[in-house]
């Protein structure tokens, strides 16, 4: 449970939220309208970070362009830390960025996150209403591990599980693996650390099913969001 003040009360107010999104979407969808409701509200907060998205991407882009001259300082003055420490920084400086730019956009978002994480698992000051609703017959609050009819009997969970594997497998392939190649010097070991994707399978099998279907819509848009704006957005 969040005890913390502003987190506890974001969770009180994504909450409420919910509860409108769900009230409306019923006379629609039925009894698919709290799962829905998820997908709804996690879509309309990502449409609110979409700046931050844009911000992330922009900054890549400098990263990917400056990236061979990187390469190039750190094979010249690679036994020399504090000369290609030095040239790199100049390389930044004329770019007009630095390593960390694009970590300041992502930082912000980690707050809105953590609390819409914590609405979906139950961690709010108080009991989470959104749980005791179903989608497709399944309880929001009902998770995979703690079943035991299992995913022969619960194809609900079956098919989230797939298509988190899908979006994994798909930003692996479109977004951080070509973000590795463009990348400066990078070890081989990263090529296993991108398979990190498919921890959110795992987390899905754990966590109350309406976690899931965040974790799904969440990681969806991420991917449609960042294989868009690195399109759109200018070198």
């Amino acid at each position: 449970m969040y005890t913390l003040g502003p987190i506890a009360a974001a969770i009180n107010l994504l909450s409420a939220i919910l509860a409108v999104l769900t009230a409306m979407l019923t006379p629609l969808a039925g009894a698919l309208a709290a799962g829905l409701a998820v997908v709804g509200l996690t879509v309309a907060v990502r449409l609110l970070l979409l700046p931050l998205g844009v911000a992330q991407v922009r900054a890549e882009k400098q990263r990917a362009r400056i990236a061979p001259q990187l390469a190039e300082i750190s094979k010249r003055y690679g036994r020399n830390p504090e000369r290609m420490v030095a040239e790199q920084r100049k390389v930044y400086a004329e770019a007009g960025t630095s390593p960390l730019a694009g970590c300041l956009p992502g930082l912000v978002q980690i707050p809105l996150v953590i609390a819409l994480y914590g609405l979906f698992i139950g961690a709010g000051p108080g009991e989470e209403p959104l749980l005791a609703h179903t989608f497709a017959g399944v309880e929001l609050g009902a998770t995979l591990a703690a079943s035991a009819e299992g995913l022969l009997v619960s194809p609900v969970f079956a098919a989230l599980l797939l298509l988190l594997a899908l979006v994994a497998w798909a930003n692996r392939r479109y977004v951080v693996l070509p973000m590795m190649k463009d990348g400066p010097g990078q070890p081989p070991m990263l090529g296993a650390l991108s398979y990190l994707q498919f921890v959110t399978v795992v987390v899905a099998a754990f966590v109350p099913l309406a976690a899931g279907i965040y974790l799904f819509a969440s990681t969806a848009w991420a991917l449609a969001e960042k294989v868009v704006l690195r399109r759109v957005v200018p070198d």
